[in-house]
């Protein structure tokens, strides 16, 4: 015999094998977003040291802008070296020589997956993941009968998370 399942059952089916596949995404997320709270702050970055040959004679205005550095502020200038925040540019020579902070390889990887624009290949698995999350937060009500206490109270949390999130984003 061959039996048909019913909406819920299947719906209930889809919902554990993507939670257990989701749950090594939702890893790598859980982290990356965590370490993109602290992007601001040296946390867990290591100090490099960078070399970078410009065209000798940059003008001060565009060394930020070749050296893509934000909030780019020269120090001061002595002959032809000129000194910024960690880092010096000789214009004779036209090597910029300054340290950098940087989060380790796999770390790096990670924040930029959670990051990624429609300009990098990992993009599909940023929509596939909403998609999916989307799915599973819906589904997740159809673990419960529909007139049972349980579900009403899972509602009420739900809105209430929702609600939160609304708050937390206009303060």
């Amino acid at each position: 015999m061959n039996k048909k399942k019913s909406t819920t059952a299947l719906i209930r089916i889809v919902h554990r094998y993507l939670g257990f596949f989701l749950a090594g995404i939702m890893t790598v997320y859980a982290l990356s977003g965590v370490i993109l709270i602290y992007r601001d702050t040296d946390f867990l970055k290591i100090e490099k040291i960078v070399e970078k040959k410009l065209k000798p004679n940059t003008k001060t205005n565009e060394l930020g802008k070749a050296l893509r550095m934000r909030n780019f502020k020269v120090t001061k200038e002595e002959g032809s070296v000129i000194y910024f925040k960690n880092g010096t540019y000789n214009k004779e020579t036209g090597i910029a020589k300054y340290t950098s902070k940087q989060l380790p390889f796999i770390l790096d990887k990670f924040v930029h997956l959670h990051k990624a624009t429609t300009n990098s290949p990992v993009y599909w698995l940023n929509v596939f993941f909403g998609i999916s999350l989307l799915f599973f937060a819906i589904s997740s009500f159809f673990m419960f009968l529909p007139k049972s206490k349980l579900l009403k109270k899972g509602l009420y949390f739900a809105f209430g998370g929702f609600a939160l999130t609304i708050i937390l984003l206009f303060i």
